[in-house]
């Protein structure tokens, strides 16, 4: 009988702080979209088969623990998806947000595990691409080097 060890690569689990991806969230329609972007190239991301979850978008003027659960829903679909941490995020809105709503979302997203780049209304993002890709492809321009916060 011949046993055999399996590692993990480079000898351990990756660091727990370091800097994850950082994905575009759609949140201009009634339906989060959620997306991913490497070298310009935007893919929407979407729940397994069998267990995909529809993320609906709160009323603007929800208050935090709605924008919470919301953006806690989205990072868990980007990181099911990517089998990766997930830590930064362009967050697209149907309208640009007055200085209460800015921080209540950015409260949400910190208390969520998120750190927003930006928040943008989808009217302000290339029209060229939807809303979550475009925001995604920000995302990925704004995002801290690997092993970096913001």
């Amino acid at each position: 009988m011949k046993l055999f060890q399996i590692e993990e690569p480079d000898g351990g689990p990756p660091d727990p702080d370091a800097t994850g991806a950082a994905v575009g969230i759609d949140t201009s329609t009634v339906i989060v979209e959620v997306a991913f972007s490497v070298g310009g190239n935007a893919v929407t991301l979407a729940d397994r088969e069998g267990f995909e979850r529809v993320i609906p978008v709160p009323e603007m003027t929800a208050g935090k623990p709605e924008w919470q659960a919301l953006l806690e829903a989205a990072r868990t679909r980007a990181e099911r998806a990517l089998a990766r941490p997930v830590t930064h995020a362009v967050i697209a809105l149907g309208q640009t947000p007055d200085a209460d709503m800015a921080n209540r979302l950015r409260d949400a997203a910190e208390a969520a595990g998120l750190t927003v780049l930006r928040l943008a209304a989808a009217a302000e993002l290339p029209a060229a691409s939807a809303p979550a890709l475009a925001a995604a492809m920000l995302a990925e321009d704004l995002a801290p080097p690997p092993g970096r916060d913001a």
